[in-house]
């Protein structure tokens, strides 16, 4: 609801929704802002307006699936979704009542724009506080005037960043900025601080408007000069020009709004505001009416946080909290573990062979925090309180009375066996009857067997590993992505005989430490493993056709992929892709004649390793930045006839997608979500696609299906499709 009351003549108009767990621009909200606001015009003892929250945020901004429900209809549909925000925004300014922005907590989107719409902003000095239009990151550009009002408020080079790239600041920088007026350090100062403004500001005007002297009405003043710079002036033509150019070569022509971003400000800021907002307008419904923005919204902001808040956890098992947490293995993968649980005030078991190495891993945690502090985004006075959390150690009785254990040692079979036997007895209701120590908060003896037992692998099969264990129901893999402290991602995996209780404690504890969770089955290198060696297989299968290895890595980053194929490789390591693949063939999945195993046998051979070594697809000078190796030429000499880029790019995406497929028909990924997510966050899979399996809604499961059999004609049959998904080829959608 919207709260509206008067006090002293100053309408105080209060966003609390009950029908969304944040307030938020949607079909029900801004018919009663817009009443809200008539009232306070339309009444004559009414000297100004403040707009504020009674909720800890202020206005999140746009409710997403009001977007989507519009993404599919007549762009008419959604086009008066944005004039009529404008109206309400406009009305604003125009009232002839001095408003005032009263931020108390988070504006973003829409929410900022309603601020924008007012003649002054103050905000709450909270740490906890994001400001700015995001629109960006999930497809669209902001609809309620964002990108006409910023750039005439703190001129067209200071906003530009801000809207293309959707940063969010604190309140500080805001007011650095010029995104808010003041700075108030309660919430009464701050509505004493707008109180005083309005009195002080009885008839305000925005800069960018006028009094038209025949209606006596408040319009956009045409000749108004842009902080820093109009359009058409030197500082607006290099604005532009590199602009337009670095974004093409960031985002590939993959993802439209930041461009369209760019047009609204070209043309609306050579009009006046009220011609800039029906500019705003249109071009807004053509990013929010685009497949990108309705899979970026999907996936990277309604899934994001359906997955986040437990989407694949058993709904029958009690909640449970990790509160000690032992680590087997003390490498960059376990102390990146340690660093971030330790973050969300776990106590911390790193165990190694020795103490030394223990404590080697704990200084990776140090530094991280001292980055931390160094860049202020991290309280110095608890870095001693987080350090204090990990215990290095080479005693396994250290590990006495864990609620979780994860090795994270290396992927050898034999040395994941020994460190399972000698850590196990060591769990909670192992070394302790549980009625004296409840695992993670159960009530006591809610379970026989509390403790859980996880691994970190990421290729070696949970339930064959799970053999080495007392309690293989109580067996889980945990995989995580390096490094630990950036990558969002982590891939829970099923054993055969791995419980329900065991997937509640490793989401439980996934949240805790605010990663994503999917939840996949057992199976050879599980979901993302599998699908991403198809990514660095498909780039060693183009070069050995003859491709040239600029054209192959160009395909890579032009078709959206972070880096491309043989780079990556690389990073990966291909003594490790080498291993990986022999370990295949020794188990009878795999022939000799595989291509990887051919390519990284020959490079392994030659010591040409991968990044570690200084040597692999590429060179890595000491004083230099990486460049392909000239020797490829010899090794795998270039064909006449060069593929198109489109080909390139269409063979590198359609081979990620049609395994993810393959691995969605086999249940090893368990949902459409699951398998989108893992893709974007785990290996870099493209955002505007939605994800693997979404990419096939995007290019259309017909198209899909008759392009993976021009692939399997000319390739081979690692691209033939499926016989299921021939059958869904008349559907609109793989996967409801």
């Amino acid at each position: 609801m919207i709260n509206y009351n008067v006090d002293q003549n100053i309408a105080v108009i209060s966003w609390e929704m009950t029908t969304a767990p944040m307030n938020v621009l949607n079909d029900e909200s801004i018919p009663q802002f817009e009443v809200a606001l008539q009232k306070a015009f339309a009444d004559e003892s009414v000297t100004g307006i403040i707009i504020t929250s009674a909720k800890p945020e202020f206005v999140a901004g746009a409710d997403l699936k009001m977007i989507l429900r519009n993404n599919d209809k007549d762009p008419a549909e959604m086009l008066k979704v944005s004039s009529e925000l404008n109206r309400v925004f406009r009305s604003i300014e125009t009232s002839g009542k001095p408003t005032v922005a009263a931020i108390n907590g988070t504006a973003l989107g829409g929410g900022y724009e309603i601020c924008l719409a007012c003649h002054h902003r103050v905000a709450l000095n909270n740490p906890k506080t994001l400001i700015g239009l995001v629109e960006v990151t999930i497809g669209l550009l902001p609809g309620g005037g964002g990108t006409q009002r910023l750039p005439r408020m703190i001129g067209i080079q200071a906003a530009l960043p801000l809207l293309v790239e959707g940063k969010k600041v604190g309140v500080q920088e805001a007011k650095n900025l010029g995104m808010v007026d003041d700075i108030a350090d309660t919430p009464a100062d701050m509505l004493d601080k707008a109180r005083a403004w309005i009195a002080a500001n009885p008839k305000p005007i925005k800069p960018w408007d006028e009094v038209d002297r025949k209606t006596g009405k408040i319009v956009g003043k045409d000749n108004f000069n842009i902080p820093g710079g109009i359009v058409q002036s030197a500082v607006g033509a290099q604005t532009f020009g590199v602009g337009a150019a670095m974004l093409m070569n960031k985002t590939k022509g993959n993802y439209p709004a930041p461009l369209e971003i760019m047009a609204c400000l070209y043309e609306g800021l050579q009009v006046n505001i009220d011609r800039g907002l029906i500019i705003e307008a249109r071009h807004f419904v053509k990013v929010a009416t685009s497949k990108v923005a309705k899979n970026l919204i999907q996936t990277m902001f309604l899934g994001m946080n359906e997955a986040n808040k437990g989407a694949s956890r058993p709904k029958d098992q009690p909640k449970t909290d990790v509160k000690k947490l032992g680590i087997l293995g003390a490498g960059m993968m376990g102390a990146g573990i340690a660093y971030v649980s330790a973050q969300a005030g776990i106590d911390v078991v790193l165990k190694d062979v020795s103490v030394e190495a223990a404590e080697k891993g704990k200084d990776y945690t140090r530094s991280l925090l001292q980055k931390g502090v160094e860049r202020g985004k991290v309280d110095p006075l608890k870095v001693d309180g987080i350090l204090n959390l990990i215990k290095p150690t080479a005693d396994v009785q250290d590990l006495q009375g864990c609620d979780l254990i994860i090795e994270a040692v290396f992927e050898n079979r034999d040395l994941k066996a020994q460190v399972t036997k000698e850590a196990e007895p060591m769990l909670v209701s192992n070394s302790h009857p549980a009625e004296d120590h409840p695992v993670g908060g159960h009530p006591a003896g809610s379970h026989p067997a509390g403790g859980i037992f996880a691994s970190n692998t990421s290729t070696l099969p949970i339930s064959s590993l799970a053999q080495a264990t007392a309690k293989p129901e109580n067996f889980i893999g945990i995989h995580f992505f390096s490094p630990v402290d950036k990558m969002m991602l982590v891939e829970i995996i099923m054993g055969k005989q791995t419980s329900d209780y065991a997937l509640a404690v490793a989401i439980d504890f996934t949240r805790k430490i605010r990663k994503t969770p999917i939840v996949v089955n057992d199976s050879r290198g599980f979901y993302t493993s599998r699908c991403f060696g198809t990514y660095s297989a498909e780039g060693m299968e183009l070069l050995k056709d003859g491709v040239n290895p600029i054209l192959i890595e160009n395909g890579g980053k032009d078709a959206g992929m972070p880096v491309g194929p043989l780079a990556v490789t690389d990073e990966v390591a291909l003594d490790l892709v080498y291993k990986i693949a022999g370990q295949s063939i020794k188990d009878g999945v795999l022939n000799e004649g595989d291509t990887s195993y051919q390519v990284a046998k020959k490079f392994v051979d030659i010591g040409r390793t991968g990044k570690k070594a200084k040597a692999g697809f590429y060179d890595y000078p000491v004083d230099g930045t990486k460049q392909l190796w000239p020797g490829l030429q010899d090794l795998f000499p270039r064909s006449e006839q060069q593929p198109t880029l489109d080909e390139v790019k269409t063979r590198l995406l359609y081979r990620q997608a049609i395994e993810a497929v393959r691995c969605f028909e086999e249940n090893v990924v368990r949902t459409k979500l699951d398998a989108n997510l893992g893709s974007i966050l785990g290996w870099g899979f493209p955002a505007y696609t939605g994800g693997t399996l979404s990419f096939v809604d995007f290019v259309g499961i017909e198209t899909f299906v008759k392009t993976l059999d021009r692939l399997a004609d000319q390739y081979g049959e690692r691209f033939r499709p499926t016989e299921k998904l021939r059958e869904r080829a008349g559907q609109p959608e793989l996967i409801k």
